[in-house]
């Protein structure tokens, strides 16, 4: 079997880089919008640096976080949403040389933005 051949259930590597890589776009292009809009002209590459910090936190915790059965389904949303939220600070602290009064309103202004962008391509696309 070689390494990078697609399961056909869907779960194969080669699946979970592609998922891995569209996440980590979808949070750069959300973060570059609300990092314009709460700070101003800044490069979109620190984005891109930040992005896959909640894009691997968020599709770990979804993979095996919330279906191992240890806590209910609703509690496994909630502990892999703040941990993505925790994870996605750290990184725009870092990446942006920001202070917390300043990484926490743009952190959840981030969530803001990809919440409604996330919300918005499900009822046009239906990826859900």
């Amino acid at each position: 079997m070689f390494p990078l051949q697609a399961d056909p259930t869907g779960g194969g590597p080669l699946a979970l880089v592609v998922t891995f890589l569209l996440v980590a776009l979808f949070y750069a292009f959300t973060l570059h919008l609300a990092a314009t809009f709460f700070i101003g002209d800044v490069p979109s590459q620190r984005a891109a640096y930040v992005a896959p910090a909640p894009a691997l936190v968020s599709l770990l915790l979804q993979r095996w976080g919330t279906t191992a059965g240890i806590v209910s389904p609703s509690i496994g949303a909630g502990i892999a949403i703040l941990a993505t939220l925790i994870a996605d600070a750290f990184a725009i602290s870092f990446v942006y040389r920001l202070r917390w009064s300043s990484t926490v309103p743009l952190t959840l202004l981030h969530f803001g933005f990809a919440a409604v962008l996330g919300f918005a391509l499900n009822n046009i696309f239906g990826f859900f």
